[in-house]
């Protein structure tokens, strides 16, 4: 054990005037904090937010959306790659539409153990979130103006074999286990949203925070739950109410 850890562990026990004296120092400097100062630290605070969104910008523009861009099938106009580069796993296509709003912590796979190469397509319009991961089995298709919140899983495929014993040897998933997926134009996934294979969404369909989505929904809905289902109908864009 190592002299620091013995120290703190002495200062926590509190068994000596001498370590009570340490504690409460401990504490007071744990909490303390310089007072605002009027006018200097709101002009400090601005500078601060200047300087970091002006970095942020920078290899948002000169770094991570040229590099991504290289990633696509071809590049993608007025691509926003925001808060860094999303990470690419395995072997996937990647086709996107223009104006597509896509967050750095956002995880794109490709499954590896099938006969085709996965793609994914998402059109014009897209806003995909922070820490959405989309797992692509064969074929993944987001139409245009489509909205996917943060921590959304779309679940192509799974990775691992229903089969216990084939699961503890490493063996891949199997092909009934993979299915495509499909959210069709306007539609809006809300946080942590799951998508499972072989799901399609209708257009304008809003799906609920939280939910899971096991089997098609409809177009012009809204549905939430474990698994998601239809709270109500939604009046499509431009119809008499």
């Amino acid at each position: 054990m190592s002299m620091t850890v013995s120290f703190r562990q002495w200062v926590k026990a509190r068994d000596s005037r001498l370590a009570v004296a340490f504690y409460n120092t401990a504490s007071t400097l744990r909490g303390a904090s310089m007072p605002v100062i009027p006018g200097v630290h709101s002009a400090l605070y601005a500078v601060h937010r200047l300087v970091a969104n002006g970095w942020a910008d920078t290899k948002r523009i000169f770094w991570f959306t040229p590099l991504f861009q290289s990633r696509l099938e071809q590049p993608a106009s007025r691509l926003h790659c925001y808060s860094g580069m999303p990470l690419v796993l395995g072997t996937v296509r990647l086709k996107f539409g223009a104006d597509v709003r896509i967050s750095g912590q956002t995880t794109i796979s490709g499954r590896t153990s099938g006969t085709t190469v996965p793609c994914l397509t998402v059109g014009d319009n897209v806003d995909i979130g922070w820490q959405t991961t989309i797992s692509v089995g064969r074929r993944i298709d987001i139409g245009q103006n489509v909205r996917i919140a943060g921590r959304a899983f779309l679940a192509g495929y799974p990775g691992h074999p229903i089969d216990a014993a084939a699961r503890a040897m490493g063996a891949a998933d199997t092909e009934d286990q993979v299915g495509d997926i499909v959210l069709e134009d306007d539609v809006w996934l809300a946080t942590g949203v799951t998508v499972l294979a072989g799901v399609r969404i209708g257009r304008g369909t809003i799906v609920g925070a939280g939910s899971v989505v096991t089997s098609n929904l409809p177009a012009h809905v809204m549905a939430a739950g474990v698994p998601a289902r239809v709270i109500r109908r939604l009046e499509p864009p431009g119809s008499q109410i």
